[in-house]
């Protein structure tokens, strides 16, 4: 079986007390590479630990989550420039996007954060990974001038319509995330995934969040992948190792890894 987590914070203090014991469980169902997105200047450090403790396993992004995007956030994006500048390990710009659930009173700002991270991943040549909620329209509306650029990445944790699934693949370098959600009883994503083509779906986590049936409610972690893996194969109706290997080349493809 061969599976690649493509969004997974392993490195905030959930994990804090039994990482090795994780990445060991990880390894064990067959998880070859672990992406980590960063959320903001405060998790850049943590990040940085986790991957150079496991380096060659698990792979760091550098970017500005929306959630942290505030009255302060020129100077974060100062520092995620500066990191793009003197580092060449970051894989990918991540995790940006917007985010409305919460609140609207940064929706200007999530706007700019989100179209200048984008820009930065086209200097570098980087892959962008995509958060979204209650906010399609939004990113979509930045999105769009790019779609004649080789903008490439991923719209993590896709829990959207078969329609807003096509616009996304309107971009013909982006794929779509699919996590513990697609496990949920009152989940619509089977139905959606059956418009998708396989070789656009990436597997994730977004561990220690959205844990798939059967541990929900649990802390979720990068080797419950497995079980995300179960439910899309039943949907497209092929082996879990099939699907595992299709997912993992969508995956290491987007990052510039696939050999």
């Amino acid at each position: 079986m061969r599976l690649i987590d493509t969004h997974s914070h392993l490195f905030l203090e959930e994990f804090s007390e039994d990482l090795p014991q994780v990445i060991e469980r990880a390894r064990a169902v067959g998880v070859t590479h672990i992406f980590m997105p960063n959320i903001d200047s405060t998790t850049i450090d943590a990040m940085l630990s986790a991957c150079n403790t496991y380096k060659g396993y698990c792979f760091p992004m550098i970017g500005l989550h929306p959630t942290s995007v505030n009255a302060d956030y020129v100077k974060e994006l100062e520092i995620v420039a500066r990191e793009l500048k003197s580092s060449g390990e970051y894989v990918a710009i991540g995790e940006i996007g917007m985010d409305l659930y919460w609140d609207k009173t940064f929706l200007k700002e999530q706007q700019i954060v989100l179209d200048k991270q984008v820009n930065w991943a086209l200097e570098y040549d980087l892959p962008v990974v995509i958060h979204c909620r209650d906010a399609f329209d939004y990113i979509y509306k930045v999105l769009e001038p790019y779609k004649s650029c080789p903008l490439k990445g991923i719209f993590h944790s896709f829990t959207g319509t078969a329609d807003e699934a096509a616009r996304i693949l309107e971009f013909s370098g982006f794929s779509i995330g699919i996590n513990g959600v697609v496990t949920f009883k009152k989940s619509h994503l089977p139905e959606v995934l059956l418009e998708i083509p396989l070789e656009k779906i990436v597997l994730e986590t977004d561990s220690p969040y959205l844990t798939p049936v059967p541990n929900r409610g649990k802390r979720n972690e990068s080797a419950y992948v497995k079980d995300t893996l179960k439910k899309v194969s039943e949907v497209y109706q092929m082996s879990p190792e099939a699907v595992g290997n299709v997912t993992s080349e969508n995956a290491l493809k987007v990052f510039g890894m696939l050999k």
